[in-house]
């Protein structure tokens, strides 16, 4: 059975982090309204550092960074797990990211995590900053 967590209005790494560690004990879950998810901070500061993100390495080696919402959201999940050991792998595909909500999760409860809920005064949506890095939302 998936887990299904609405990221609408939650903090990114404390949303991250709690997905991560329910990976990790062999769940697998869905993240809808991946694009809702907010960035604290000051927008100037965090618009230097996803362009910093995408600006490293080279277009042949990488290491490659997202553009998509869903993708990001994704990304800052693998950096939270072991991604280059065998157990963290399999925990990775065991997680799935959405821009929305997609009709197969249309009427069925998500569940929101509390640890994430915060609401400051300095915030950007991931979907601001997909488009700020170019992405066609």
């Amino acid at each position: 059975m998936v887990a299904i967590i609405d990221a609408e209005g939650a903090v990114l790494g404390r949303l991250c982090t709690a997905v991560a560690k329910r990976l990790l004990n062999g769940e697998e879950i869905a993240v809808v309204n991946s694009d809702k998810a907010i960035v604290t901070g000051k927008k100037a500061m965090i618009k230097a550092h996803y362009k910093h993100e995408r600006e490293v390495g080279t277009y042949r080696k990488g290491p490659f960074y997202p553009r998509m919402p869903d993708r990001l959201v994704k990304r800052c999940v693998r950096g939270m797990i072991p991604y280059q050991e065998p157990h963290g792998r399999t925990a990775y595909k065991r997680l799935k990211c959405y821009i929305g909500i997609p009709k197969e999760f249309q009427g069925k409860p998500c569940e929101k995590i509390a640890a994430a809920e915060k609401h400051p005064a300095n915030y950007m949506t991931i979907h601001d900053i997909a488009e700020f890095l170019g992405a066609k939302v």
